[in-house]
């Protein structure tokens, strides 16, 4: 599997895993409904899902991390 392929599987985890946990979180602790909910989580999971990029560097590819919570790139 290439470095692209597994940047792109771990943004899809990582942003799904906090689109359901922030779901349902709205869901149970505040007055959204209908189409505000997902749209709700979507927006804050976006914001807070960390970001992964395939980069290809002089030592071959690396996947890097942003995250907003962690200072500075992380090579992962």
């Amino acid at each position: 599997m290439s470095n692209k392929t597994k940047a792109l599987l771990y943004n899809l985890i990582s942003f799904a895993f906090i689109f359901i946990l922030v779901r349902i979180l709205l869901g149970e602790y505040s007055g959204l409904y209908g189409i505000w909910l997902p749209l709700t989580a979507f927006i804050v999971s976006t914001i807070l899902a960390p970001k992964f990029q395939a980069v290809t560097t002089r030592d071959g590819d690396k996947i890097f991390m942003k995250w907003m919570f962690i200072k500075g790139i992380k090579q992962f």
